[in-house]
């Protein structure tokens, strides 16, 4: 398995090891664009792996805060009462770098950086970048996402 994001098309695929295209899915990443530097709030380029999966048997919706359940289920008044929050949802894959120097280690560590595939309020619009640096995904993909993808598994982020 292997999972590419495509920062211009603003599209996730899910390849099995032959590099067939098995899923595809609508995503957000930073509205800042890309690039690999500590508060730069843009999403990290090239190759990575799923260093940890988060969330499983959580319900959809369930929030997050420091990749922890705070017992809130998201809900639009919830998201009206705080406006301004960044809501991680339903399940979080974390992402490692594996390019020492680009992604890895120092100055640009994605995993450091806390750069994740997470699950957003489905009234967020996904299809054009508007995340802090995350890739965003509806929650029901993610879910199903989740369930396939193993941690180890190969991402790569392709501008």
């Amino acid at each position: 398995m292997k999972i590419n994001v495509h920062i211009s098309i603003q599209q996730l695929e899910l390849l099995d090891d032959s590099g067939r295209v098995l899923r595809r899915y609508a995503v957000s990443s930073s509205e800042k664009g890309v690039g690999e530097m500590f508060g730069s709030c843009c999403t990290p380029r090239g190759k990575h792996i799923i260093r940890a999966k988060i969330g499983a048997g959580q319900l959809e919706n369930t929030v997050f805060v420091g990749r922890r359940p705070t017992g809130e289920i998201y809900t639009p008044e919830l998201g009206a009462q705080f406006p301004d929050r960044d809501w991680m949802l339903t399940r979080i894959l974390w992402l490692s770098g594996r390019e020492v120097g680009f992604n890895r280690l120092g100055e640009c560590d994605t995993m450091r950086r806390y750069i994740y595939i997470h699950g957003t309020p489905d009234s967020v619009q996904l299809g054009t970048p508007n995340s802090h640096g995350c890739i965003r995904m509806r929650n029901a993909d993610l879910i199903e996402l989740f369930d396939i993808v193993s941690a180890g598994t190969a991402v790569e982020i392709i501008e």
